[in-house]
């Protein structure tokens, strides 16, 4: 699909759709608690469809609801071997595949698209010291494996994702684990780990005491109390939040799953360079690592105001900036599209983590803003962005990859002249409404699957 973007002002009012972050974890721990669960405000991505798809794979019932799901769980349950599709979520392969370890049956997993080129030599590594048979395609999709998962105290490298932790935070709570701990050396992405944590606080499941990021220890406390939480970084001794009810027993969970940081950058971005706009649903107070986005409108410049139901941003003159976006990697593309319009030299840090992406996003993104006339160089473990001239309109791709089709429309919005985006329904792996929602906001796009 073929989407033109056309320069643009903006104005209105926008509610940010749910994280798929949160909302696939969500899915998770509703399966793994048994009983009833209501999920309000669910998201409704490709990755949020995948995650329902796997937990009624896996022994939930799901019912949608106007807006919200009800999820009724009696715990993991498998009567034959299981073939489990993932879609193309890393999030999901990487969270279920430690959970679906915990059945004595056979299980496959397999994906679609960039999820069948990514590396899963992780689970070959890491699940047979836990009791699992592991195969897999030459280190990539399908897996098969065959538990039950014990938990145990292992070593693991963090560097990769941090997903794969959650998915071993997830079993380890589905299998009830006591006086084991999981070391992790060099953790990526700390802020999804105390996103995870939360949830499993949330939903009254095992959660391990957090010992600097570096241990997280499953002790025999009972997790409802919240004192095996411990008082590491995660912020594990703050109250629950206020998205998650505590039922009486019997009683449905009730769980809000919260706005999405991470489209949101994008919509934040378009308010700085086409705006103003209002930006609504956003939990300030958030886990999720994309809020940083905040600490970079700041350096950068950029006017906004938080008001007591969301951001309001400005369109500003942009400051050159640098940024360590290591916990942080899907601002990569809104951030570009950013520094594009900066006065400056701007610079990212962290970009090895864009290799294994839905495409190699440090190559993408300068391949196709080249063709905007924006110069994008790779130096060291950075992208410098050189700002200060004409964004051009032009014929550029998505490659495939969600967040490049964003990052390409935000930057059109105040481009010299139209730009097609080819490939543009990538978005529907995370914002399928993104750019009907560009045009509620004013934008000029031409929407061809639509007329």
């Amino acid at each position: 699909m073929k989407v033109v973007v056309h320069p643009s002002r903006l104005g209105g009012t926008l509610r940010v759709p749910a994280s798929k972050s949160v909302m696939q974890r969500a899915c998770a721990a509703a399966l793994i608690r048994k009983g009833e669960t209501i999920l309000f405000h669910p998201g409704h991505s490709a990755d949020d469809e995948a995650a329902i798809s796997v937990i009624v794979a896996l022994g939930a019932t799901v019912q949608r609801q106007n807006d919200k799901l009800h999820i009724v769980s009696k715990g993991l349950v498998a009567e034959r071997p299981l073939q489990i599709d993932c879609g193309e979520s890393g999030l999901g392969i990487r969270m279920f595949t430690p959970i679906a370890a915990c059945l004595s049956q056979p299980v496959t997993l397999t994906g679609r698209g960039s999820l069948q080129r990514r590396p899963m030599d992780f689970f070959n590594e890491v699940l047979p010291q836990l009791g699992v048979v592991v195969r897999t395609t030459n280190g990539r999709l399908p897996i098969d494996v065959e538990g039950p998962l014990v938990p145990a105290s292992i070593e693991i490298d963090g560097t990769l994702s941090s997903q794969f932790l959650t998915g071993l935070l997830f079993a380890f709570a589905v299998s009830g684990a006591k006086n084991v701990s999981i070391t992790v050396k060099g953790l990526v992405s700390k802020p999804y780990i105390d996103l995870t944590l939360a949830v499993l606080r949330s939903f009254g499941l095992p959660c391990p005491e957090n010992r600097g990021y570096e241990v997280f220890h499953f002790s025999t406390m009972d997790p409802m109390s919240g004192n095996n939480n411990g008082t590491g970084e995660d912020g594990a001794d703050a109250p629950v939040r206020s998205a998650i009810h505590r039922p009486a027993l019997g009683s449905p969970l009730l769980y809000t799953v919260e706005s999405d940081w991470s489209s949101a950058s994008f919509l934040l971005v378009a308010g700085a360079l086409a705006g103003p706009i209002h930006v609504q649903g956003l939990d300030l107070q958030s886990y999720q690592s994309d809020r940083a986005l905040l600490q970079v409108l700041d350096e950068a410049g950029v006017s906004y105001a938080v008001d007591a139901k969301g951001i309001v941003v400005h369109p500003s003159e942009i400051k050159p900036f640098v940024f360590d976006a290591t916990d942080c990697p899907d601002l990569f593309p809104p951030l570009v599209a950013l520094a594009a319009y900066a006065q400056g030299t701007s610079i990212i840090k962290g970009a090895h983590r864009l290799q294994h992406k839905e495409s190699n996003r440090a190559q993408t993104l300068q391949q196709e803003f080249a063709k905007m006339g924006v110069g994008i160089q790779s130096i060291d473990d950075s992208l410098v962005i050189e700002g200060g001239g004409v964004v051009q309109g032009a014929n550029v791709s998505s490659c495939d990859d969600h967040r490049i089709a964003m990052a390409l429309a935000v930057a059109a919005l105040r481009a010299n002249g139209s730009t097609t985006i080819s490939g543009a329904e990538a978005i529907s792996k995370s914002y399928p409404s993104f750019f009907a929602d560009l045009s509620l906001l004013g934008a000029s796009v031409s929407l061809p699957d639509l007329n």
